[in-house]
């Protein structure tokens, strides 16, 4: 947990898209390698990938590079249409744990799917969890939960998020229970309700950045979230989709590590 939280704060750059079959994510990750290589001088807490894309942080020397937080997890929810059969298995069912331990990360995360009228991928997404937990808790690896409350896919093309402060409440909270030693949350419609996803989560709240959206606006909700008790960001396309993922980096650390407002978030992207 100390290799995530320097300062007890953490933002965690997610280019993990790759599991979710969904093409409009991979815009921006073609290059993974120049990706990482940019993310690596950028200089985030954290870096959240696959195990076949992990190489390309642990190969880069020296001891000062963010951390690597691994998704084990992959499912089918993220796309356009309605799948016949939705889904959510571990990316390896016999030994979750094994490609984690062997890159050296410092947390795992799996996925807590709460889609409307599909009950069988909020089942799987349990037993995925209580399976990680008994191994994390044989091997000492910190587990992020990432519940996701969304919404039904014929209102939007595919499942977005739900900002219901209720339903992110209550799954933040079955998260909790399940063992989880960060939640990744989605943020509640309204900001200033978001304090009550931190105080069911009882452990460090990380955000996460769903699509990519105007970058202004980004750096205002991030910087609110914050002031709600946040601990930091785990953001994905509102990074690497950007022109200048680096700027970006530099303005939510701000935000993140020293209490920045929007506005300063903002100056130093521009400055970059």
């Amino acid at each position: 947990m100390n290799r995530l939280f320097g300062g007890g704060r953490c933002l965690d750059v997610a280019i993990d898209h790759g599991v979710c079959n969904e093409p409009s994510f991979l815009n921006g990750l073609e290059d993974m390698a120049g990706v990482v290589g940019q993310l690596v001088k950028a200089g985030p807490d954290a870096i959240q990938m696959n195990y076949g894309q992990a190489d390309l942080l642990q190969a880069v020397q020296g001891k000062d590079k963010p951390a690597l937080v691994m998704r084990i997890d992959m499912g089918n929810p993220y796309n356009k249409v309605r799948h016949r059969a939705m889904w959510a298995v571990l990316q390896n069912e016999a030994e979750p744990l094994v490609g984690a331990i062997e890159m050296d990360a410092a947390c795992v995360v799996v996925n807590l799917f709460m889609l409307p009228d599909e009950p069988d991928l909020f089942r799987q997404c349990v037993q995925n969890i209580a399976r990680v937990r008994a191994e994390c808790d044989k091997y000492g690896m910190p587990l992020m939960i990432e519940p996701l409350a969304m919404l039904p896919v014929s209102e939007h093309g595919g499942y977005m998020v739900d900002g219901d402060a209720e339903k992110i409440v209550t799954l933040t909270r079955l998260a909790r229970e399940m063992g989880a030693d960060i939640v990744k949350a989605d943020p509640t419609s309204d900001p200033n309700d978001f304090h009550r996803v931190v105080e069911a989560a009882r452990c460090p709240v990380l955000v996460r950045g769903g699509g990519k959206e105007d970058l202004h606006a980004v750096f205002d909700k991030s910087a609110a979230l914050m002031a709600q008790g946040a601990m930091g960001m785990v953001y994905g396309r509102n990074i690497y989709q950007h022109a200048n993922p680096s700027a970006v980096v530099r303005g939510l650390m701000a935000i993140i590590h020293d209490d920045a407002d929007g506005a300063k978030a903002w100056d130093l992207y521009k400055q970059a």
